[in-house]
């Protein structure tokens, strides 16, 4: 009898070892955050949207119809077609062009992110290693970009590289590299005199196997944070240079030109620019209440 209580009691604490263990993953712990949990969702939308454009769009988002233009929300047009948000100063359906504006701002956001964080990666990890002069040439190119205002540095390389997507994320990504530059090679400096790093140079290990698998796993959370958060900032960046007619041009559909279309109707035709803006809005809000979840979850000083 004693010997049968032993073994259940083992395989009970067991079971309570596995439901804790699944409770302090990063997955329920995300799951756990009620303002992540929103964020992570309306993430998922954007990107179901702008993935699903071409079956969901309900238009053609550059067809015109000029009888139709700056229809409220609801209007019913002659053809029989319901334009749920309404038409713009061209009659093109604005639901269908805020959801192929999705694709727009999902593409810019995660290209210009890997763009920055590629770069910026490396050179935080190189100036961080290495130290000394090296540290101080990147580091002063660096302080060099970060005199310019963020939007203005990417207006700056917008205008000399010319518009179109590509160009807005390399315009972008290049504006990003200085912060991700700065912040690795902040965690490389706590991380490259840590004692396992220690042990890998006196077994004779080379800079770049030191730096690639000890160094870059270990500063790789505050990377995924800063990059999450980094994809609202790429978001409404993309859309301000849009809206200052140096992003994504007519007819291609953005979120940024539905706005700078709308500001000229505010008084006759206000659902133009309100529903644009409420789509950047609720984006970001998601991407930053998304990035600050995983901060609480990848932070050891949050587990609980």
């Amino acid at each position: 009898m004693a010997h049968t209580t032993g073994v259940l009691s083992r395989e009970a604490q067991n079971e309570m070892l596995k439901k804790e263990r699944r409770a302090n993953n990063a997955w329920h712990k995300l799951l756990r955050n009620k303002m992540a949990l929103v964020g992570f969702i309306i993430v998922c939308l954007v990107f179901l949207m702008a993935i699903l454009a071409p079956v969901i769009a309900p238009c053609d988002p550059a067809a015109i119809s000029p009888l139709d233009k700056l229809k409220g929300p609801g209007y019913v047009s002659s053809k029989g077609i319901t334009h749920w948000l309404g038409t713009d100063e061209f009659g093109r359906d604005l639901l269908s062009r805020l959801i192929y504006g999705a694709q727009i701002s999902v593409v810019v956001a995660i290209g210009s992110t890997v763009v920055g964080g590629v770069i910026g990666i490396l050179l935080g990890l190189i100036a961080g290693y290495k130290g000394g002069l090296v540290d101080s040439i990147i580091m002063r190119i660096m302080d060099g970009m970060f005199a310019f205002p963020f939007l203005l540095l990417a207006m700056i390389m917008v205008t000399v590289l010319g518009s179109g997507i590509q160009n807005v994320i390399i315009a972008i990504g290049v504006a990003n590299v200085p912060s991700f530059a700065r912040m690795v090679r902040g965690q490389v400096h706590v991380v490259k005199n840590e004692e396992y790093c220690n042990a890998a140079r006196a077994l004779g290990e080379g800079d770049a196997r030191i730096l690639f698998r000890h160094i870059l796993p270990n500063t790789i959370s505050p990377i995924v944070v800063y990059a999450t958060m980094n994809m609202a900032s790429a978001i409404l960046s993309e859309a301000s240079l849009s809206f200052l007619g140096l992003g994504i041009t007519p007819p291609t559909a953005s979120w940024g030109n539905i706005l700078t279309s709308g500001k000229g109707y505010l008084q006759t035709a206000p659902h133009l620019a309100t529903e644009a803006g409420l789509c950047i809005l609720i984006t970001v809000i998601g991407f930053n209440l998304l990035g600050d979840g995983i901060r609480d979850v990848l932070d050891p000083k949050m587990k609980k």
